[in-house]
């Protein structure tokens, strides 16, 4: 699967370290390893943040990739890193510490996309625009008040972010495999490192249950119907039996026979993409709903 969680390296890396720095702190490595660890870490991100990194498919994984190559570059040590921890708490870890991140690259989009709204708004306070009610001219709005509308919904999506992000941030680390470790390590320290707000209480659940993601996938799949929404408006108003609209060439194509066509490509591919999150999420709950506990391989999909 190294094709497709190598995007996590960065959050791989992070989870790796704190777990060594706890690993330290117990006692169960020494800080001669520690520091080792650090130090090839570092190379090891220098290298792939420059894409020089060798990802190797023999290597399955993000996971075995980085502890292959922090263990060609300090030796022993490199191996040690592992006490303790399991694959499966690591990439639930992993996971956790990825989407963590991009729900806040989300939240702050949809802050900038609700300005850009606002202040067309503003700028559109008067301008008067017919309202539909089942795509029959119904009542008189203005066109700035259309677009506040969607400022509306985007922030009931900025708010279910902020607050799935509470449940997104609990860390699975010292679960192991399923059912923790007799190492005398100290999970709230590596929590603590890494920002999670709580551990995570129950080992099983923590390396098996990916209900965050598909939590995560339906509010992204609310954003997208929104931004789809919008983007059906602005396929309308652009065609000539509209002429609300007219967007800047370089949101738009013509066409190779008919010159008089400016096609919305930018809306319809916005649009278009709303059903591939929306087929996530579903794909999503179909592969979650029949696994036992506790990890299965299913989850590597």
């Amino acid at each position: 699967s190294v094709n497709f969680d190598k995007r996590m390296a960065m959050a791989d890396i992070r989870g790796s370290l704190a777990h060594a720095a706890m690993l330290q702190k117990t006692g169960v490595i020494s800080q001669k390893d520690l520091d080792d660890i650090r130090r090839g870490m570092a190379q090891i991100k220098e290298e792939i943040q420059s894409g020089r990194f060798d990802w190797q498919l023999a290597l399955e994984d993000v996971h075995l990739n980085i502890e292959a190559r922090l263990t060609a570059l300090i030796g022993d040590a490199g191996k040690r890193l592992h006490t303790g921890r399991s694959r499966n708490d690591q990439v639930a870890t992993d996971m956790r510490l990825y989407l963590r991140d991009e729900i806040d690259e989300i939240a702050g989009q949809l802050n900038e996309l609700q300005k850009v709204l606002v202040s067309l708004a503003e700028k559109e306070a008067d301008t008067v625009m017919p309202g539909f009610t089942h795509m029959q001219v119904a009542q008189p709005v203005t066109f700035g008040h259309h677009m506040l509308a969607y400022v509306e919904m985007f922030e009931r999506d900025h708010e279910r972010m902020i607050d799935l992000r509470r449940r997104v941030n609990r860390s699975p680390l010292g679960a192991a495999a399923l059912a923790g470790t007799t190492y005398p390590i100290d999970r709230e320290y590596s929590a603590s490192l890494l920002g999670f707000e709580a551990v995570m209480q129950n080992s099983l659940d923590a390396v098996s249950d990916r209900d965050f993601c598909l939590e995560f996938l339906a509010a992204a799949s609310l954003v997208m119907i929104h931004i789809s929404r919008l983007s059906e408006e602005l396929v309308y108003w652009m065609s000539q039996r509209f002429n609300f609209i007219h967007l800047p060439d370089r949101f738009t194509t013509g066409s190779s026979i008919m010159p008089q066509k400016k096609n919305p490509d930018v809306p319809e591919t916005s649009r278009g993409k709303a059903a591939r999150v929306i087929g996530e999420l579903c794909q999503f709950a179909v592969l979650m709903k029949g696994l036992p506990l506790a990890y299965n391989k299913d989850l590597q999909e």
